[in-house]
């Protein structure tokens, strides 16, 4: 009797261990859906069904969540919405918030982005306004590809393989008597198509690009980049999604020349595998105050010619803001600069002007400056809001991709790692004076040396190395990538670091996620995975969760992998 009853106890304990979750975490990624309408409340909910029917435990939601102040009564209705499809469902609602890379908090003052600065640019006063008058004015050589011999253009370091990949055209073109058309890619054993011309610069000055571009088939479109290239730094990392096929458009870019006195500057293409490119009317021009950004952190400075009289704002001139300052665009006018009558700036006079402005990267990007105190009274108060809203048990911070640093006068000279990991450490902070039991996860690679977390990235003025040391060790990193990544694990591990696999990224198959569920055994403290889509391709949910139910493989010697119900 003893003997059955022991057996059945057994029998049931191993049934129980069976249907126990492999990981402690199952989240799927909800993003793309900014509840502006009903109808992201129905799309939501259908993939928040599909996520509860095969085994998930958490939805991250990332749809403006730290900037609830902001948000319209509509608004909250959808959201409530959406909590409720979550508990409904069986998933903790995260809140995926806070992002310093992408300028979150630029909704509620813009002028909070990083700043780059302008330093004594050459103004003229003229009729009580000073404007911009450049000291050597600068321009391309043929910048309208006018003048050329045969398939061959003047004026230009370089074009690839002229009369085999760069053509002169006089059919197809912009304006004038020829463009530069690019093609037959493939001829280039890298796929190049560019043309480049070295350009003297002043150092620290704002300067704009301006390209005409017309395409047709051209494959791949995202191949196609203008780059300014000096020293080892790109000093103008944009994208521009230019579509395959297109008439012609123009494209418009800021850099600024930071401490280099001349750059390179490229357009056109690199991997290119099919179609044609034409580009015409190229241009370049040291400009005035544009995008000017007005905190503490960012003054702005007028002297006279030498120097040696500093003029003070309200009294000699008007105060230089952007009343519609718009970092996300390149193509404003000017601010002029203007002139107090009755104070010590005379008509005629020659003038030096500083000055900060903002940048934008790749397509999209702002980044903010952690220096800045008004940051984390923002956060503060959008933590509250968000505790007091969704009662969240975890949220993750969108601490990614920081593009900029170091530039403005906040936060010049600061040890980059230890400004960033001071930042995160405020919001941790903040966020649990809100909510004591938050756990806390973070996008991990900023805090990662196989990452980001390393120097000479993008515009930083400094180095990200040792950020990971600078952070609340209780935090959990999530790791993120198309591929497996091995050594960012081993990394986090080694420090004891509880971790969260992001992976997926819109492939047609899951292999790269079976890769890394290989790496589990070699993982201690891994916590789970996050099905992350940034096309809202959900159709392999549930194939991924059958993934993340297998039966875990054998540990290799030594080795123990974290218990799905490890303690938060």
């Amino acid at each position: 009797m003893k003997n059955r009853l022991l057996f059945a106890c057994l029998c049931l304990l191993a049934a129980r261990l069976d249907a126990a979750p492999r990981f402690a975490d199952r989240f799927v990624w909800i993003f793309g859906w900014g509840l502006q309408s009903d109808a992201d409340v129905t799309e939501i909910s259908k993939v928040l069904q599909t996520a509860g029917k095969n085994g998930f435990n958490g939805a991250v939601f990332s749809a403006g969540l730290d900037n609830l102040s902001k948000q319209s009564p509509d608004f909250f209705r959808r959201l409530e919405a959406v909590h409720r499809s979550c508990e409904e469902n069986g998933l903790d609602l995260i809140p995926s918030i806070f992002s310093v890379g992408y300028g979150s908090a630029l909704s509620q003052n813009r002028n909070l982005a990083e700043g780059l600065s302008v330093v004594d640019a050459p103004f003229l006063v003229k009729d009580g306004v000073a404007r911009l008058a450049p000291e050597n004015p600068v321009q391309f050589k043929d910048g309208g590809f006018e003048e050329f011999n045969g398939n061959k253009f003047k004026g230009y370091d370089f074009h690839d393989q002229p009369g085999e990949v760069s053509f002169a055209d006089t059919e197809i073109k912009h304006s004038g008597r020829a463009s530069l058309r690019l093609e037959n890619f493939t001829a280039n054993p890298h796929g190049h198509g560019r043309v480049m011309q070295s350009v003297k610069v002043q150092p620290h000055r704002c300067y704009r690009i301006s390209l005409w571009v017309k395409t047709d088939g051209l494959q791949p479109a995202n191949a196609f980049h203008v780059e300014v290239l000096a020293g080892d730094r790109d000093l103008a990392p944009r994208e521009f999604h230019v579509p395959p096929s297109t008439e012609w458009r123009k494209l418009t870019m800021l850099f600024n020349s930071l401490n280099f006195d001349k750059v390179l500057v490229y357009a056109g293409l690199w991997g290119g595998k099919a179609g044609k490119v034409w580009l015409d009317d190229w241009s370049i021009e040291e400009v005035g105050p544009v995008n000017v950004l007005r905190r503490p952190g960012t003054p702005v400075k007028v002297s006279n010619e030498d120097g040696s009289v500093v003029y003070a704002e309200d009294k000699d001139y008007a105060p230089l803001r952007d009343p519609i300052l718009n970092p996300w665009h390149d193509d404003g006018e000017a601010i002029p600069l203007k002139i107090i009558s009755g104070g010590r700036i005379q008509d005629g006079a020659r003038l030096r002007v500083s000055w900060y402005h903002s940048m934008l990267v790749n397509d999209s990007q702002v980044a903010v400056c952690m220096a800045e105190p008004e940051l984390y009274e923002i956060f503060d108060r959008e933590a509250k809001l968000l505790v007091e809203k969704l009662h969240p048990s975890s949220v993750l911070l969108n601490m990614d991709e920081i593009r900029m640093g170091g530039t403005c006068q906040a936060c010049r000279g600061r040890n980059m790692g230890e400004l960033l990991g001071e930042c995160i450490t405020k919001e941790a902070e903040i966020l649990r004076g809100y909510a004591p039991s938050l756990e806390i996860y973070t996008w991990s690679d900023m805090l990662d040396p196989n990452h980001n977390g390393h120097g000479n990235y993008y515009l930083v003025d400094g180095d990200f190395t040792g950020s990971w040391d600078h952070v609340p060790k209780n935090l959990i990193m999530v790791i993120w990538g198309s591929e497996p990544q091995t050594a960012s694990l081993k990394f986090f591990s080694g420090r004891g670091t509880r971790t969260l696999a992001s992976c997926y990224y819109d492939a047609d198959e899951l292999k790269d996620v079976e890769g890394w569920l290989k790496l589990v055994p070699q993982t201690p403290k891994l916590r789970g995975f996050m099905y992350t889509t940034w096309e809202k391709k959900y159709a392999l949910l549930p194939d991924f969760g059958t993934l993340l139910r297998k039966p875990a493989s054998p540990p290799a010697s030594g080795v123990q992998n974290t218990p799905a119900g490890e303690p938060k």
